[in-house]
């Protein structure tokens, strides 16, 4: 996947840029809006002025100059359809001193014209980052944002938001959120579990492949109290390692966390527990083996046989993702254990479907998701306070009043932005919404094998230990120039080197190997792969 659509046009002077840089109307010259969405409105029945576009809700919706107006036809307004909707605007894009101390984000519009004029400079291809060159953060005003974090098993919302504070018709003054930035990381737990699992393979088979009844290496191995395994504590260190990239980008002066905890227990029942029901769970007074004979009657799940030996079996293969839970398991004998394998049970029974319906009416949703929540719940806080900024932790209840209130879907990055207080019952509202959320996907830095296994294990070629081959590096951005074939044209996006120069690039469109001579590099790798989306907001 690649950041930007292929055949972009883009200013000469400049790098590529982001989509939002390029679908943006430009500010009005000498215009103190820099928002792009016309001149300060009253919202009706409130006497309340906006300077910069915003809306508190009660009007008919923002005057904007994007491409996705004309759809509605000229001059036809769009109509909200719930009062407490926050508008969706432009993304901001992340402003550097001259000294490269991080300003507030401007406007897309704002950022083009600094670029036009020769004031800025780009210093980074994505997130897209500009630098002034003739201002430094003593001779700009600086009020500060605050980091929103939603963390997730899979993916973590984060949002740059400031606070504006405007006067009610009553005379008390009422904030109003407003969103800059949002990104959404999703990490790669699930890549490096699949991986850690892979090479335990290969270990377990080397060790037994010359020693039949060679005894199991004792665990004899020391961990730290805090030690979490390299899946969950990946999660932990994205998660600082983006923070601390967007407080260098942006002057984050606070950092606002949700932290939720899940009661496994609970989740498992589906209903709420007393404090005697903790005790009495699904295995109370039994063990695995009895209460699977017990619940299947003695006999194989796959087959129906009974009288034979029965071994225990996961429905859901464990190398497919399924969990050690009591509901993932069943019993089965020798014979159909053996078929079955890793081989999915909707596969493995797909000839007799009454016995593949029994089977998965017992199935449960595996608790691993929220047990990484628990465990990462405050290692990813203190890891946070850290960075040297005030970090407020916040729970999962008010998140999603905050979002309820402002009429909001929900999703990752929406969940960062009614991330902390907001006293909605006092007039405090959201505003603004970044129309495009920048989804930042933990890619790694590469490998450590010096070998490439085929799928038995055994090594199939050596690899070599440079990662930079004429001037690239795998996951390089680059622009591509192809002459002729194909793919004649001109391509944005990832490549994969190889030491004869013939370079493998991904695009959206397919892959295809084009010659070192013909790139241009854009941004080196830096672990992360980026793409953008759509903010819903209905």
């Amino acid at each position: 996947m690649t950041t930007f659509p292929a055949g972009e046009q883009t200013h000469r002077a400049v790098l590529p840029q982001q989509l939002a840089l390029e679908s943006v109307g430009a500010d009005t010259p000498g215009s103190r809006d820099e928002t792009a969405h016309g001149h300060p409105v009253t919202a009706r029945d409130t006497g309340r002025e906006h300077g910069r576009g915003e809306t508190d809700g009660l009007c008919t919706g923002l005057r904007r100059r994007h491409a996705e107006q004309a759809e509605t036809g000229a001059g036809n307004v769009p109509t909200r359809k719930d009062h407490r909707t926050a508008g969706k605007v432009a993304g901001r894009v992340f402003v550097l001193a001259k000294g490269g101390e991080p300003l507030m984000p401007r406007h897309p519009a704002r950022a083009r014209e600094l670029l036009a004029r020769g004031r800025a400079v780009v210093v980074r291809h994505t997130p897209f980052t500009i630098r002034i060159k003739d201002r430094t953060r003593a001779e700009s005003n600086v009020s500060g944002v605050h980091l929103r974090i939603d963390p997730g098993s899979r993916g973590t919302g984060i949002a740059l938001t400031d606070s504006k504070q405007e006067s009610a018709p009553d005379g008390t003054r009422v904030s109003m959120r407003r969103g800059l930035v949002s990104v959404e990381l999703r990490h790669r737990g699930t890549q490096i579990h699949r991986a850690m699992r892979q090479r335990a393979g290969y270990r377990h088979r080397r060790r037994s492949a010359n020693c039949r009844y060679r005894a199991p290496r004792s665990h004899n191995r020391t961990r730290r109290k805090d030690w979490l395994p390299p899946s969950v504590q990946h999660r932990v260190d994205t998660t600082v390692s983006m923070s601390r990239r967007l407080s260098g980008l942006a002057p984050v002066t606070e950092i606002h966390i949700e932290e939720v905890v899940f009661d496994t227990h609970a989740m498992g029942v589906g209903h709420d527990l007393t404090a005697t029901e903790y005790r009495t769970g699904t295995l109370a007074g039994t063990e695995i083996r009895e209460f699977l004979l017990a619940k299947w009657g003695h006999t194989c799940a796959y087959c129906g046989v009974s009288g034979v030996p029965l071994n225990i079996d996961h429905i859901q293969p464990r190398s497919r993702g399924g969990s050690d839970r009591i509901s993932n398991l069943t019993l089965a004998c020798i014979p159909c254990n053996q078929a079955k394998g890793s081989t999915p049970v909707e596969a493995f029974l797909a000839h007799r479907p009454g016995r593949l319906a029994t089977i998965r009416a017992q199935l449960k949703a595996p608790l691993r998701d929220a047990a990484v929540m628990n465990a990462t719940r405050r290692l990813v806080a203190e890891g946070l306070s850290a960075l040297g900024l005030p970090v407020h932790t916040w729970s999962g209840g008010r998140t999603k009043w905050n979002r309820t209130a402002m009429g909001l879907p929900k999703t990752h990055t929406l969940d960062a932005l009614c991330v902390g207080e907001l006293d909605h019952q006092a007039g405090a509202i959201t505003v603004r919404v970044p129309n495009q959320v920048q989804i930042v996907t933990a890619t790694g830095r590469g490998t450590y094998a010096r070998t490439t296994p085929d799928r038995y294990g055994f090594p199939r070629l050596t690899r070599t230990r440079r990662k930079r081959h004429h001037g690239f590096a795998t996951g390089d951005l680059v622009r591509a120039f192809q002459p002729k074939g194909r793919w004649a044209g001109t391509w944005t996006g990832r490549i994969s080197v190889r030491a004869s120069g013939q370079h493998s690039l991904t695009t959206p469109q397919g892959r295809f190997n084009v010659s070192c001579t013909n790139l241009r590099l854009l941004q080196r790798a830096d672990g992360y792969m980026y793409s953008t989306r759509r903010e819903p907001t209905e």
